[in-house]
């Protein structure tokens, strides 16, 4: 049975710019990773296809090997093309097997497409030379885009940011707090750093089911520098949209905790954002966070444990809400 009646004294955000027919929507709104979880549809394929941003964000192996097999593809074509027009217009070949033939071709079209031209093979007539400059004018064109796009990937701007796997209902200062960390994984050190956090629950207001959004206050919400992790608290308190609610009532109300942070990258010397997202089976009831971090032998240094983000230990709550 859905909740009714949602903690009157948390503050409503309206401006999240997510709708609120839960009619209209499926599953949670974003990803653990903070991508939005949504599929696209009624454009044809090539006309929401962004090649470009598709480069610019992929795996750096998923682009590494498109850019390989983009090299070998071409080639592999303008081979073909000059046995067609025929091996007898390629001066210089000592090929005497077909497969022979084919690795000259091949490694003769790699070396016009890099424009190295070592010259011991070379165009003879007007098909042969016409082809091998249109591969070269290609080539030139092909290592422009890929420099430009490498350039891109290195200097694009992002939050390198990780955060802990789960948020925790931890018990604090006599009561409940809800938390989860972060940290920054680079030496890409943050400035005048803000989280705002938002909490989405379906509630049952006047026999519809709606999508409600409540602001998630922090006990430290702005930082004026990120250099280790950060422990993000929010007491439960109230005025908190989690007062009154049980385990249970979470579960039922698919409560999600939506993170947005924003700050400014030296590096970059630009701003940055990152997101993520909690789900209800992302929280954990009746733990707390391991130190992370600890002085170094002669104590002149701060170590950081970026591998025990994640590490917690059971903790008893007070009360009955979360058992």
């Amino acid at each position: 049975m859905l909740l009714k009646n949602p903690n009157k004294k948390a503050q409503v955000n309206n401006e999240t710019g997510l709708g609120t027919n839960t009619a209209l929507s499926g599953g949670r709104f974003f990803n653990n990773n903070g991508t939005a979880n949504m599929d696209v549809t009624g454009l044809p394929f090539w006309g929401r296809l962004n090649i470009y941003h598709s480069l610019l964000t992929m795996p750096t192996w998923r682009f590494l090997a498109f850019i390989f097999l983009s090299f070998g593809l071409i080639n592999l074509l303008f081979a073909c093309l000059y046995l067609s027009i025929g091996i007898d217009h390629l001066g210089g070949m000592v090929a005497g097997t077909d497969a022979e033939k084919f690795g000259e071709a091949f490694f003769f079209s790699a070396q016009t497409f890099t424009t190295v031209g070592y010259g011991r093979i070379n165009p003879m007539g007007f098909s042969a030379s016409l082809t091998a400059s249109l591969e070269a004018l290609i080539g030139l064109m092909s290592f422009a885009l890929v420099t430009g796009l490498l350039y891109g990937r290195f200097a694009r701007p992002r939050a390198y940011i990780r955060y802990s796997s789960n948020a925790l209902l931890v018990p604090f200062r006599d009561g409940i707090a809800l938390m989860f960390r972060m940290v920054p994984y680079t030496r890409n050190y943050l400035v005048n750093v803000e989280v705002k956090l938002t909490l989405a629950m379906r509630v049952e207001e006047e026999g519809q089911v709606k999508n409600r959004f409540y602001n998630v206050p922090l006990d430290i919400a702005k930082a004026t520098t990120m250099t280790a992790n950060w422990t993000l608290v929010h007491m439960i308190n109230e005025e908190s949209p989690f007062a009154g609610f049980s385990k249970q009532d979470l579960i039922v109300a698919q409560a999600e905790l939506l993170v947005f942070v924003q700050g400014f990258d030296e590096s970059f010397s630009n701003t940055v954002i990152s997101r993520a997202s909690y789900g209800n089976e992302d929280f954990v009831y009746g733990a707390k966070f391991l130190p992370m971090f600890h002085p170094n032998e002669d104590n002149t240094r701060t170590v950081l444990h970026l591998d025990r983000l994640d590490d917690y230990v059971e903790a008893e709550l007070p009360g009955e809400l979360y058992k």
